[in-house]
């Protein structure tokens, strides 16, 4: 009984971190304690005999949206904050392998002394292998989010779900910060997240999961252990489906 539970119900994952999650408690940068849950969580899977790829955002360093503010051009900060994701790729890299799974780095932008440029026959093979990949730079193209990065490399690497990582248990149809009576939502569909713009990805990203039948599980992933009972099955967070699913 005990090996069926812990049998996991996907082969292959692609786990979208957001950046601001690395800082922890921090307000800038990238905190040890939070990249070292990350990689620990990420092993826990590994070893399950799961396929992750991974697809980091920025937000701890530079935001594009952020700098068109401060006077920068958006196409640069775009670039910029394509760049803080390689940064957070390598950091979360060193830190897997520290723990002995083997990584690969791939980016939409060509910086082969860091990593490999991105392949999707090359990022199939090393899931293959074992070995987690993680997916930096967006999609090489500014005005394009990481989220919409994710659920674009998920699609092509034949992912079964796409596990979003978050600081909070699930979608809500309100902020559960700000409003103490908001309600989680155990399952919702696409078109109830466009339609209620409700925050959990982009609409391009969104759209794209739709079209493609990709279910999308919003979860804490700061809480230990809940990225393996996400892919165990366990019923954590919100999952975003189809509507004739539900």
């Amino acid at each position: 009984m005990l090996a069926f539970k812990m049998k996991p119900v996907y082969k292959r994952v692609l786990l979208k971190l957001s950046g601001e999650a690395l800082m922890g408690e921090q307000d800038f940068g990238i905190s040890s304690d939070v990249i070292a849950s990350y990689a620990s969580q990420i092993k826990e899977v590994v070893e399950l005999g799961v396929e992750v790829a991974i697809v980091i955002g920025g937000g701890n360093i530079f935001r594009g949206l952020s700098g068109s503010v401060q006077g920068i051009d958006r196409v640069t900060g775009d670039h910029m904050g394509m760049l803080a994701t390689v940064i957070n790729s390598l950091a979360l890299q060193n830190a897997i392998e520290k723990l002995g799974i083997p990584t690969r780095v791939q980016t939409a932008m060509e910086m082969r002394d860091v990593a490999e440029p991105y392949i999707k026959r090359k990022a199939i093979r090393h899931l293959e292998k074992g070995r987690v990949v993680i997916f930096g730079a967006g999609i090489g193209n500014p005005y394009f989010t990481t989220d919409t990065a994710a659920a674009l490399r998920a699609i092509e690497i034949n992912a079964e779900v796409i596990a979003k990582a978050t600081k909070v248990d699930g979608i809500y149809d309100r902020d559960p910060v700000k409003c103490c009576d908001a309600v989680k939502y155990d399952r919702v569909t696409y078109t109830e997240v466009l339609l209620k713009s409700l925050k959990v990805m982009d609409a391009t990203a969104i759209s794209l999961c739709y079209e493609n039948e990709l279910p999308i599980v919003v979860f804490n992933s700061l809480v230990e252990g809940n990225i393996k009972k996400m892919v165990l099955g366990e019923n954590i967070g919100t999952t975003v489906v189809k509507g004739d699913e539900i």
